[in-house]
């Protein structure tokens, strides 16, 4: 055999190889030369109710996400299978479920298994898009296996009467939810599992999973860490570690108990990152970024920044219970106000919430191309990770030397209102009200670098004076 064909050969086996890997993710799961240790000492645990707590991006997710389909197809490693498997997977709130678990049971499940998915809303030929209700899937003893989808957010008697083989909680329930699905695993002999971030703090499951203070032979509990994760890059870890303050790390970093949570960015300090508004040079103009709403409000702020790297938000629309209509000619008037940069047409660059390109059946056009019609350039590849995007955020509020690097000038009301109320919820994210102008803000930064720790380049004497009139009070040029 000649060399060539040879490599043409292995190179054929190799693209067959990474196909079936992205076929088949579950299959790939600390299956490679790096392996979670803690993931897999939670899986090969019999102990009947099992929890993880972990910091964010520790690893934990997956944990119940394999545990849920490994049951659910009858081809767990460690535990006896069998089919017909009925479990629960229960998150916080619908969006939550959207977002976070049901994502990942996404993620890993190969699409040849599933039988018939129920939508709650959405379409089940695109279910990531909408909120499941049930998945079937093929379990390998010639069954059908189900898996359904629970939110807190229901209340106790939503959860009432079934018979259940599992219950996954993804972050923690409220107690009256945790003691019913108890019950809906009894008559089976099922499993508790849960995988949470502990942010509400010394709750009953600190005293009867994390203490086990009534010695219940079949709990087990293991803390996960961001070092525990040996997919997690140390350079980010590292920058997430520096965006936190100290009463964070312990939930966030290592999975403990602490005594809770509170606002999401306390480095913003509104003597230091509120300014008075000043004439922006042009080349400081980089892109208006927006949250889209209807009935919501619609938020968009216009960004700039100068050659230190600093960001300003200079310019705000932020109204409610108006059309597409009225909002791009709003954003045209203001950007002609500001002097804003635009293509030859006038037409305006801007990012979009991804979630503006859905079609809905009042409309046979996006939002994302409502505006384009109306020369708003809107581009929805957006950065939306949250834990990523509020650590940006708070890399660029307060960076190692004690300054900021992100501006806001003192009439953008609406910015500066949400960074004051702007809290953690009861899982794993902020409280999802009031966030429009946080959310457009998270996804500007996310299309920037790191916030710089030191100045890029030498500037000209103009320059530097520029800057001097504008740290001195920003009255260099009045509006």
């Amino acid at each position: 055999m000649q060399r060539e064909d040879l490599l043409n050969r292995l190179a054929a086996i190799d693209a067959e190889l990474k196909r079936r890997r992205a076929a088949d993710r579950l299959a790939g799961y600390n299956a490679g030369r790096k392996k979670h240790a803690k993931q897999l000492k939670f899986h090969r645990c019999k102990k009947r109710n099992r929890w993880i707590f972990g910091g964010n991006r520790s690893g934990k997710t997956e944990c119940g996400a394999v545990e849920c389909l490994w049951m659910l197809r009858g081809s767990h490693p460690y535990r006896k299978n069998r089919k017909d498997v009925f479990g629960w997977v229960v998150s916080l709130s619908q969006q939550v479920q959207r977002d976070v678990a049901q994502a990942k049971i996404l993620y890993y499940l190969p699409k040849s298994w599933i039988a018939d998915i129920t939508m709650i809303s959405g379409r089940k030929d695109s279910p990531a898009s909408g909120i499941i209700d049930q998945i079937k899937i093929k379990n390998v003893f010639g069954g059908i296996s189900t898996l359904g989808f629970k939110s807190c957010d229901q209340g106790r008697e939503k959860f009432q009467g079934s018979s259940l083989d599992f219950v996954w909680f993804d972050e923690e329930p409220p107690r009256d939810i945790y003691e019913e699905c108890l019950m809906r695993v009894m008559d089976k002999r099922g499993d508790i599992f849960g995988t949470m971030t502990p942010l509400k703090g010394k709750t009953f499951i600190y005293n009867e999973i994390y203490l086990n203070r009534r010695n219940n032979p079949e709990i087990w509990c293991e803390t996960m860490c961001w070092e525990d994760n040996p997919f997690l890059s140390r350079r980010e870890a590292a920058l997430l570690e520096s965006a936190l303050d100290e009463n964070a790390l312990d939930a966030r970093k290592y999975g403990k108990f602490s005594d809770g949570a509170g606002l999401v960015y306390p480095e913003f300090d509104e003597s230091v990152h509120v300014i008075a508004p000043f004439k922006v040079p042009a080349e400081w103009q980089d892109v208006i970024s927006i949250d889209p709403g209807l009935n919501n409000p619609l938020s968009a702020h216009w960004y700039c920044v100068d050659w230190d790297g600093n960001v300003y938000v200079v310019a705000e629309h932020f109204e409610a219970g108006r059309d597409v209509d009225y909002h791009a000619e709003k954003i045209l008037e203001i950007s002609r106000g500001l002097g804003w940069k635009s293509d030859t047409r006038g037409r305006v660059r801007a990012l979009i919430d991804s979630a503006a390109n859905q079609r809905t059946l009042a409309s046979s056009k996006s939002v994302t191309e409502l505006f384009y019609e109306r020369g708003i350039l809107a581009d929805p590849q957006v950065d939306k990770d949250m834990f990523a995007g509020i650590a940006r955020v708070k890399s660029y509020l307060k960076r190692g030397n004690g300054t900021g690097n992100l501006y806001i000038f003192s009439c953008c009301v609406n910015m500066i209102e949400e960074f004051k109320g702007y809290f953690w919820g009861s899982g794993d994210l902020p409280v999802k009200r009031d966030d429009h102008c946080m959310d457009e803000l998270r996804y500007y930064l996310m299309s920037r670098p790191v916030a710089p720790s030191a100045p890029a380049a030498e500037l000209t004497e103009i320059s530097r004076d520029k800057l001097r009139r504008m740290r001195k009070g920003r009255r260099g040029w009045e509006l």
